[in-house]
């Protein structure tokens, strides 16, 4: 699914306007990206939650011309799946 087919599936399910269903995702989408960028974590129980690691600077190699290259320290947003989503996706049906 996409963020299209998640506005269809809730305009759909939730009897809302498709702008109102933009708004709404892009709303969350928003709160999510805010609180991540300040350094937050973001936790929904029986789904996962998000966290932002810290990466050091390091150096890495090009593999288009096998030249070393500096690589700048980052953060990236990562996602750790929770307990019950594992056992819902592992589910025999």
């Amino acid at each position: 699914m996409n963020k299209s087919g998640l506005i269809e599936a809730l305009s759909g399910k939730e009897n809302l306007t498709e702008k109102k269903a933009i708004d709404v995702v892009n709303l969350v989408f928003k709160g999510f990206t805010d609180e991540l960028k300040k350094g937050g974590r973001i936790e929904i129980r029986g789904f996962g939650s998000f966290v932002v690691r810290n990466y050091t600077a390091y150096t890495g190699r090009n593999p288009k011309t096998g030249k070393n290259i500096m690589v700048s320290p980052k953060k990236l947003p990562f996602f750790k799946v929770g307990k019950e989503l594992k056992a819902r996706v592992d589910a025999k049906k």
